[in-house]
């Protein structure tokens, strides 16, 4: 959090010099001066976020400066310092829009708790002020994009549009979302977008990836755990569950969730409460989930690898997005978009793609989605030397998928460019023909048939 700057107005040079320690020492940024006339003109010629003012100074008094700096730096807060049973000062000075007020003799950290608390104060309206600009843009059209809570979303496709329509319907629900679709193609920017514009977007924004840790790590990591639960657990944690209390808690790749820790989150949904690990005490929250996948999870309920009651729990509204090779009018100005981003990332003044660099572009099937059409702008950017993105600093992958479909001396069947196609697919995924068939979105026994024809 940015340390705010405080301006101290104290005549008792004593007091001044202990408050100015005891603020410094906390990171804040404070500067002192012994009188309210001279307190006055230091807030002419700097900012200050906070004002701490003795009631009682030589030349202009507390309440005075008060009324100054309420009229022309609004949003500068004032703490008023008023001497022991001066409770009538004291509640003058709140009326004339003090934020608080301190009475002597006071303890240092009875004034840095409320020096926080205006700080805290501080950072929240920022960013309350910061969100309802970004969830109020100008109009635009759909294909230079809009931004939600200060994130840009590309929606010129009716497939993306269709996505953009449900998150705003759902806007005044708190209802769980289930986000499915592969990988790369913005389930977590998707989850973003619900939380800033549901009745949450004050609240907190959590994400955790349910893949990339074990059973023990993952139930520690969301519910937290207790002094001595596990080998290496000295002291309590809170678990994400916990800190997203009031807001969102996004649980990217659900699937990969352990029978055991799926039960225990069911317990969250619909009992809105949980246990620590090695804790006894249970711990009420009130959360929305959002949880994503990149896999058919109805086949996993099927088969019984997760849960049909939580499935249920969390899939009462479900969002797929679709492939960005299913929505190809995205891939031109998702190109645009990245390229002014990096470009600027990179102080140079690319303007845009040659017309064979788009060509390669639009015909590729982006096996990595919108973030692989990101990452490929992005290297282009940093080889690139001139003023277009030229095809040669397009990575060989795209070349790759290059398929002729037009023979010189005749027309090739379906057949053989399918057959074409897969084994360069094959050859892109390294062999891996789980990876591929996937890609393809076939079996791997059709793809075995396809590539034996």
């Amino acid at each position: 959090m940015k340390a705010i700057k405080i301006l101290i107005a104290e005549d008792e040079e004593i007091t001044l010099k202990h408050l100015l320690y005891a603020l410094n020492t906390e990171g804040y940024a404070a500067t002192g001066v012994s009188n309210g006339i001279d307190a006055l003109e230091k807030i002419k010629k700097e900012e200050f976020d906070l004002l701490i003012a003795d009631i009682k100074m030589p030349g202009m008094d507390g309440l005075s400066l008060l009324d100054e700096v309420k009229e022309k730096y609004p949003f500068t807060d004032v703490i008023i310092i008023t001497g022991f049973g001066s409770i009538e000062s004291a509640v003058a000075a709140m009326k004339k829009g003090a934020s608080d007020y301190i009475t002597k003799p006071f303890s240092l950290d009875e004034l840095i708790l409320k020096t926080k608390k205006i700080q805290e104060k501080k950072r929240l309206s920022r960013e309350n002020i910061a969100l309802k600009a970004s969830l109020n843009p100008p109009a635009a059209p759909f294909d230079k994009g809009f931004s939600i809570g200060g994130l840009t979303f590309i929606a010129k496709s009716k497939r993306i549009k269709r996505v953009i329509d449900i998150i705003n319907s759902i806007s005044r629900s708190d209802c769980n979302v289930l986000i499915s679709g592969e990988t790369g193609v913005g389930k977590g920017l998707v989850a973003k977008l619900i939380h800033y514009t549901s009745l949450r977007k004050d609240s907190t924004f959590l994400a955790v990836n349910c893949a990339i840790f074990t059973e023990e790590l993952l139930a520690s990591e969301l519910f937290g755990h207790e002094r001595g639960a596990f080998t290496g657990a000295l002291t309590a944690k809170q678990g994400l569950v916990e800190i997203a209390d009031n807001g969102t808690l996004f649980l990217d790749e659900i699937a990969e969730m352990s029978p055991t820790l799926q039960a225990k989150l069911l317990t969250v949904v619909e009992d809105k409460e949980f246990l620590r690990v090695g804790g006894i005490r249970r711990v009420k929250v009130d959360v929305r989930f959002i949880a994503a996948t990149n896999q058919n999870i109805t086949t996993h309920v099927l088969s019984g690898k997760f849960r049909e009651d939580l499935y249920y729990r969390l899939n009462v509204m479900d969002i797929y997005i679709p492939p960005l090779r299913e929505r190809r009018e995205d891939i031109i100005p998702l190109s645009r978009y990245f390229l002014e981003k990096h470009s600027k990332k990179a102080g140079k003044k690319i303007t845009g793609f040659s017309k064979v660099a788009m060509d390669k572009i639009m015909t590729y099937n982006f096996p990595g989605n919108v973030r692989e059409l990101e990452n490929i702008t992005e290297r282009a950017v940093i080889l690139e030397k001139t003023s277009l993105i030229r095809p040669e600093n397009l990575p060989q992958s795209i070349s790759l998928f290059q398929i002729e479909t037009i023979d010189p001396n005749r027309v090739r069947t379906i057949d053989e460019v399918s057959k074409d196609y897969a084994e360069k697919v094959l050859e892109f995924v390294g062999n891996n023909k789980a990876k591929a068939s996937a890609i393809l979105g076939i079996s791997r026994t059709s793809l075995w048939r396809l590539l034996n024809k």
